[in-house]
């Protein structure tokens, strides 16, 4: 199919270079930002415009939540397939007379990060089995992980997603606030890090839980409490350590 990637973001910088690696040719990438998009085109070979989109088979809609609804309205070819990245919204978000879909790739995503894309899940849903039956064809090109997936199954893969991911790595970000407050090296941290993800490939993250909350030690919850001095920071500690003791009552 004659392909369009709207956007310029990390999805669809992602998109550009998986679909390139593969042999899959995208015809344009349109969107706002100029500069992004020409870094895009200058890295891909592939033709970018922020003010023409072409008409095309397939539009693959990679913008925030936000803009997709508005973006979906530029769309005006009622014969095309359009189909966009979001994990959280339904297909019907999309406005427009054409038929609708849904191609969510299940990973963070950041420019400057290397990524395997034959192992990214991603998660298909159509409104007919012909247009599924594409979609699939086209993940399948990318990845080895193809599923058919309808919205509430998605729904919840997002949010799981947003606890696996964006919760953890805020986590991460405030540890840094810690330790970087202490001159210590985040680096030191990498091994436990490293191993904490690895040890949930072989246990049951619930089995795999350790320290002072789960063992109840409540002596060192105070000293750490007492330690820390930023009040959001006391406050996730606090809100963590409650969920997890409950979790193990």
């Amino acid at each position: 199919m004659k392909t369009v990637i709207i956007g310029s973001g990390n999805v669809a910088y992602h998109l550009a270079k998986a679909f390139t690696q593969n042999n899959i040719k995208v015809h344009q990438i349109f969107g706002r930002n100029e500069i992004e998009l020409s870094n895009i085109s200058n890295e891909f070979n592939i033709p970018y415009s922020n003010e023409n989109l072409e008409e095309a088979e397939l539009y693959i809609i990679a913008v925030s939540d936000s803009s997709l609804e508005n973006v979906s309205e530029l769309i005006k070819n009622e014969n095309a397939l359009v189909a966009h990245t979001s994990g959280s919204l339904p297909k019907e978000i999309l406005k427009g007379n054409y038929r609708k879909a849904s191609f969510y790739p299940l990973q963070t995503f950041s420019k400057t990060k290397v990524l395997d894309y034959s192992k990214i899940p991603f998660f298909i849903e159509a409104e007919d089995q012909i247009d599924e039956k594409s979609l699939f064809e086209l993940a399948s090109i990318i990845s080895e992980n193809v599923e058919v997936s309808n919205y509430e199954k998605r729904k919840y893969i997002h949010l799981t997603a947003v606890f696996a991911c964006n919760f953890v790595n805020h986590l991460f970000a405030r540890a840094k606030e810690i330790s970087d407050s202490q001159d210590l090296d985040f680096n030191y941290f990498l091994p436990l890090i490293n191993e904490t993800v690895e040890k949930i490939y072989h246990l049951d993250p619930k089995l795999a839980q350790t320290g002072p909350a789960v063992r109840g030690d409540e002596r060192v919850l105070k000293l750490h409490e007492e330690s820390i001095t930023n009040e959001e920071q006391l406050d996730i500690y606090k809100t963590l350590n409650e969920s997890i003791k409950k979790m193990y009552q």
